[in-house]
């Protein structure tokens, strides 16, 4: 931007510019060959009183010798009868015979420079011609000096015209700067940001408005942490009596799981009420994908093997490490294992497996089942056609794209549904 508004200025400056300078500098030419012709002529004119009142040749050369352009041999007089030439002629008998008949002043032009003739009627020597020769350095004296000052002058308009285009052009890149800035600092969560209201005051008027949607937002996050905080500390009250019925169910493997479950939403309610009070990122220093699915596969096992489920587990034997926490990693992987064992029949195949690459590593769950039908209609968020909330693909689809990654959905070899989470790597 700022490059641009000086390379307009110094266009437009040079423009206007050019457009007096070239004929300035016509005019000064012509003013110097006018000024030159001028000289010539009054010289010229100097020896009419001493043509009109003698005739003697000594007294003619003493006359020219007394002017200017006479002691620089510039000067002469032709004298018709008798023919005679005084002083330092310049033209020939030709020239002098055309100007004879012409009569009247006239220039002639040289290599060298110019003659100036003025034809004068003497009552003793007929038509006299005076000569006056202007050398082409006389006629062109001072312009050389003139152009350049002119173009100094120009020089000096474009500069400043430049100076001040490029400042007015740092005023604003400054502004816009310290916007784009602000905006990314929003754009990383620090919703404490704000810019300073300065350049043009159309940039102002952007950025009071900015601050302006920057408080706004801050405001609207605040009150959305709270509503969450204030939703999930109501979930205790059902999760404590949870813990009570669960206590009465005595000893066995049925009743360990459903305490532990109980147990584990207990842990994933404190930490939404946690990270909705402080409104702190979330950890993503690093997991690893391997060990988590080992982990959630002990859970979903003791279910499988109630609902007579095959499954498998395949790549988990290798570690892999992505930049994301340990819990939503969790929450998207349970969401998945949750997804089959809810919408497809007991005694239903499924398998999870780890595809390692170079710069990534695939989470595949598929099952067995009938699959989706309505792929595109399943991934919206809240979309459900098995009238659940409808947000357990895009929890996965949101964890996949933090690491950089993305959520595909297809139909795998075992028939049924194939939920793949690309997970970058660290």
């Amino acid at each position: 931007m700022r490059r641009s508004l000086v390379l307009v200025a110094l266009a437009a400056t040079s423009m206007v510019a050019l457009a007096f300078l070239i004929p300035l500098a016509i005019v000064v030419k012509t003013s110097a060959y006018q000024r030159a012709l001028s000289e010539a002529e009054k010289q010229a004119n100097a020896l009419t009183p001493a043509l009109l009142i003698t005739r003697k040749p000594q007294e003619i050369r003493q006359a020219i010798r007394s002017t200017r352009y006479g002691g620089q041999q510039r000067l002469a007089v032709h004298v018709s009868a008798p023919s005679a030439t005084y002083g330092t002629s310049h033209i020939t008998a030709a020239n002098l015979q055309d100007a004879q008949n012409l009569a009247t002043a006239s220039t002639l032009e040289r290599p060298d420079g110019v003659v100036y003739l003025q034809p004068l009627a003497t009552s003793a020597n007929g038509i006299v011609i005076v000569e006056a020769f202007v050398p082409h350095e006389q006629l062109t004296h001072g312009v050389l000096g003139t152009w350049w000052a002119l173009a100094g002058v120009a020089i000096g308009l474009v500069a400043v015209s430049v100076l001040v285009a490029d400042r007015l052009g740092a005023r604003a890149v400054k502004a816009t700067r310290t916007l784009a800035e602000g905006a990314r600092r929003m754009g990383h969560g620090d919703l404490s940001a704000r810019v300073q209201v300065l350049g043009p005051p159309e940039l102002k008027e952007v950025g009071k408005a900015f601050n302006a949607m920057a408080e706004r937002v801050r405001h609207l996050v605040a009150a959305e942490r709270e509503v969450v905080a204030d939703l999930s500390h109501r979930l205790r009250t059902p999760l404590t009596a949870l813990l009570l019925d669960a206590d009465t169910l005595g000893r066995g493997p049925g009743a360990d799981r459903v305490r532990e479950a109980v147990q584990g939403l207990e842990r994933e309610v404190d930490e939404i009420i946690k990270a909705a009070r402080s409104g702190l990122e979330p950890d993503t220093t690093g997991v690893d994908v391997a060990g988590v699915v080992r982990d959630r596969l002990v859970f979903w096992s003791a279910l499988a093997d109630d609902q007579e489920r095959p499954w498998t587990i395949r790549g988990a034997d290798k570690p892999a490490h992505v930049p994301l926490a340990r819990t939503d990693l969790t929450a998207a992987l349970d969401s998945l294992l949750g997804n089959v064992f809810r919408y497809t029949p007991e005694g239903t195949r499924f398998a999870v497996t780890l595809v390692h690459q170079a710069d990534l590593v695939a989470l595949v769950v598929e099952d067995a089942g009938p699959g989706i039908t309505d792929v595109e209609h399943a991934l919206q968020r809240g979309a459900s056609g098995g009238g659940s909330t409808g947000l357990g693909l895009d929890i996965a689809r949101r964890a996949a794209e933090s690491t950089g990654g993305s959520l595909h959905v297809d139909r795998g070899p075992l028939g049924g549904a194939r939920v793949q989470m690309r997970l970058r790597r660290l």
